[in-house]
């Protein structure tokens, strides 16, 4: 699903919720101004089971929606203030979406470059095998050539060149797998300063919506720590969770010895007060905010590190070909002489 698209459809849904327009109506006309995809194919199947007058609750069960869209929905509906929680959804996917841009910018161009050198390295191993290789060792074995110390050396290296393809290609398979895998990515990368506060920011945001929409904090903690990817946070979840059923009231003890979410979130939301809600939407924009200068600082670092990383995968490979011709320039010499 792209938040992007998901949030600007519920900004348009609500709109036309407060405009008087009939929800079956709204989902039908903005489901026939979508483009094919899995997301257009859920709203359809929703809009079609809430038209034969299936309730909202039952009708959310079976779509492929994020689980706390459908949440928020139902308490939207018991509340009777829809178009408001379509809203703050649509905010919320849409700061996700923000922050997950430039994380994937900050990813892409590595990728990229590990490709480039995929390629090169390949080719260079291709030519050596097939071409370059064979053609020397039948030169040098014929001529009793002294090789230099260098070619010497290369020679060695070269007969395990498709090491050098494996290793990138297993570094880049690496990448795209924490790049497009949930799960992995929720292993690795919150240990990065950007992507640990993008997951507290998502995490804050999370829970503002859910308690500002009247869910208890033990449920919402629950339905977050359901949520999250990454195994650390969930971990911090399900310990408040824990120090909530234990009969702890204060939030600055329920969150005590965090994992992965650092103290001044906790003080941040204590700061709050009574009102936990408006604390976790105090800490949703600050880590946001933070999550965003980090993406921006760690993508201008990339860049010369992705560059010089391709630049001596490149002279690494070349030079060890290029030495191979020293024997025949120093023939030449010779001769010349």
């Amino acid at each position: 699903m792209k938040q992007d698209e998901f949030a600007f459809f519920n900004q348009q849904l609500a709109a036309m919720l407060r405009d008087g327009i009939p929800l079956e109506g709204a989902l039908k006309r903005l489901c026939a101004e979508m483009r094919a995809g899995s997301l257009r194919d859920e709203l359809q199947a929703l809009e079609g089971d809430l038209a034969k007058g299936v309730p909202m609750a039952e009708a959310l069960v079976p779509r492929k929606l994020p689980e706390l869209y459908k949440r928020m929905i139902v308490v939207g509906v018991k509340g009777n203030d829809l178009p408001g929680a379509l809203t703050m959804l649509a905010d919320y996917f849409q700061r996700q979406n923000q922050v997950w841009t430039r994380l994937k910018s900050m990813m892409t161009y590595p990728i990229i470059v590990m490709f480039v050198a995929l390629l090169i390295s390949l080719v260079l191993a291709f030519m050596w095998t097939c071409a370059i290789g064979p053609a020397f060792k039948d030169i040098f074995s014929g001529m009793g050539v002294r090789l230099p110390g260098f070619t010497i050396f290369a020679l060695s290296t070269l007969k395990s060149i498709w090491a050098f393809p494996a290793a990138i290609c297993l570094l880049l398979a690496i990448m795209l797998c924490v790049v497009f895998v949930p799960a992995v990515r929720g292993k690795i990368l919150w240990r990065l300063p950007a992507f640990k506060e993008a997951t507290v920011s998502r995490i804050a945001a999370s829970l503002h919506l859910l308690l500002k929409n009247g869910v208890s904090l033990p449920e919402a903690i629950g339905l977050t720590e359901q949520l999250e990817t990454s195994p650390a946070a969930a971990a911090d979840l399900q310990q408040w969770k824990k120090n909530l059923a234990g009969g702890v009231a204060k939030f600055s003890e329920v969150s005590a010895k965090n994992k992965m979410i650092p103290p001044m979130f906790t003080w941040i939301v204590s700061g709050a007060g009574e009102n936990l809600a408006e604390g976790f939407q105090r800490a949703a924009e600050i880590y946001h905010s933070r999550a965003i200068y980090r993406t921006e600082v760690a993508l201008y670092s990339v860049l010369p590190f992705a560059s010089l990383f391709l630049g001596v995968v490149v002279l690494s490979q070349a030079s060890l070909v290029i030495s191979m011709f020293l024997p025949l320039i120093a023939m030449l010499n010779n001769m010349s002489n």
